[in-house]
């Protein structure tokens, strides 16, 4: 049964309380929430179903009204005090709120069985109210009694690496496999931390202590041609992507063999296989619109035009008069710049980036922020070129409330800068310039200022950027998430802005 037809079985009386909550949760896949939310809220008032309170709590969730939510949890959870799913969402929605959910989580790692989710939530929470040391010293004991856990390896690198300790972030690891030396996905937990972060020698030295230890070839081949390739080595990146199995050359192999063709300037052996990942659609299409733009670009491509040639696709609003007043908007978001260190894997170089959704929190400065920046976000849809549908920004219905994919904000210092990149799972990303450094003298003239098109140093293309963006405080700018953009350097001082990635309509 489709969505409409559950829905007019619903409305019709017709539904039990198992079905209204196979309703809500075929919603929140399809994205209609709203349609759902008055039903499935007068049949847990009805009812008194802590579990129907527990949809309710999670399509407003849905919907990013996470005081709504919480509201809904709170009732579900004193329906149910013991149940473990409701306790967890209850504290995942009290943490993506901006609250205190350690001893939510706490509550939830006491109500079930041991929980991967649970366990690195409360790590989360417990970093989000000072207590990193606590969520270290607790991920750390549990990996020396589950050493196979690789998400807590992760998240413990990843803690390790805010906390400015970034020379430890792999050392749970590294203990791992002095115990299973063999292990196959502790291998590969190692080299997608060092390919995330872009540490390609670290990972060569990975994979020759992985094949030293006894892992066969063919089972690092993968990351041992991604590797010869990032690191400049050609030839060899050539015979290893070559003799890669056909089952190795999965959707992330294939961009880094697209990559290697771009960076050794064979446009014509690339451009064959970038259409293919078009034809394929879905995850493939949308990950390879960053490469096409680029090649299209090289070659002269008309098609280079039609994806990102469209001066419509880029627009600066001027938030000024729409946003708290920018002092006290600087002074929050300093509040929740903890970190010490960066992610292991985001494009900030020399600053700090805020953990948690920064719009789901509920205090009024957060709520402020949004709905400014939501205003501008329908305006630029609403001007946005026709509907296209084989483009991927023009093809997206636009009858839909915006939603957010992320949402950040972002302290650089001294020098810091973004390195080039993407967004592969936003549709619209931005930046809004909240605090500038003063100009130094000596700087040159694009200091700080953004850059859009120009790819990542690290494919040798030496192309310019198509378009660069001069900060202003309450200065925001939207463009497609997939079209490469960065930051010019600055010499000194401050750079404190917001970011946010619009996810893609359902």
């Amino acid at each position: 049964m489709n969505f409409a037809a559950r829905l007019a079985a619903a409305r019709s009386g017709r539904a039990d309380v198992d079905e209204i909550g196979g309703l809500a949760n075929l919603a929140l896949d399809e994205g209609e929430e709203e349609s759902v939310l008055p039903l499935v809220m007068a049949a847990a008032n009805r009812s008194g179903s802590a579990r129907l309170w527990q949809w309710t709590g999670l399509l407003h969730r849905g919907l990013d009204d996470h005081a709504a939510a919480l509201a809904a949890f709170e009732e579900a959870v004193r329906l149910a005090p013991g149940d473990a799913s409701i306790a967890h969402g209850h504290a995942r929605v009290a943490y993506e709120a901006g609250l205190d959910a350690v001893a939510l989580f706490e509550t939830a790692e006491r109500s079930g069985p041991p929980s991967s989710d649970v366990l690195i939530g409360l790590a989360a929470a417990r970093w989000a109210t000072g207590r990193g040391n606590e969520a270290e010293a607790a991920l750390d004991s549990i990996l020396m009694q589950v050493p196979m856990w690789i998400a807590g390896h992760v998240q413990l690198a990843q803690l390790r690496a805010l906390m400015g300790r970034a020379e430890e972030a792999y050392a749970s690891l590294e203990r791992a496999l002095v115990q299973a030396p063999k292990s196959l996905p502790l291998w590969r937990a190692l080299f997608n931390l060092h390919l995330e972060g872009e540490n390609y020698a670290e990972l060569a030295e990975a994979i020759l202590r992985a094949e030293a230890a006894g892992v066969p070839g063919p089972e690092v081949a993968d990351y041992a041609a991604i590797c010869a390739a990032e690191c400049g080595d050609g030839d060899r990146a050539d015979q290893l992507f070559e003799a890669l199995p056909s089952q190795a050359m999965r959707q992330s192999t294939r961009i880094w063999f697209v990559r290697h063709l771009l960076r050794t300037r064979r446009f014509a052996q690339v451009g064959p296989l970038i259409d293919v990942e078009i034809e394929a659609g879905g995850a493939r299409r949308e990950a390879i619109w960053p490469y096409a733009d680029l090649l299209w670009r090289l070659t002269d491509d008309r098609r280079a035009d039609w994806l990102s040639g469209n001066p419509a696709l880029v627009r600066a609003f001027d938030l000024s008069d729409r946003l708290p007043p920018l002092a006290q908007l600087a002074e929050y978001l300093r509040s929740l710049h903890i970190a010490r260190g960066e992610y292991l894997d985001q494009s900030v170089r020399g600053g700090t980036q805020t953990d948690g959704p920064l719009f789901c929190r509920v205090d009024p400065m957060a709520r402020a922020l949004r709905a400014s920046v939501t205003e501008a976000v329908k305006a630029y849809i609403a001007a946005l070129p026709e509907t296209d549908p084989e483009h991927p920004l023009l093809a997206m219905r636009r009858d839909r409330r915006v939603r957010f994919a992320g949402s950040w904000s972002v302290r650089l210092h001294h020098g810091g800068f973004h390195a080039n990149h993407v967004h592969p799972q936003g549709w619209i990303s931005s930046a809004l310039y909240v605090a500038l450094p003063k100009r130094q003298r000596g700087d040159r003239a694009d200091a700080g200022w953004f850059k859009l098109g120009e790819p990542q140093a690290a494919l040798g293309l030496n192309m310019p950027p198509t378009q660069l963006v001069e900060p202003i405080p309450g200065r925001l700018v939207l463009f497609p998430s997939w079209l490469w953009h960065g930051t010019q350097p600055f010499s000194d001082g401050e750079r404190l802005t917001v970011a946010f990635d619009v996810a893609p309509p359902r």
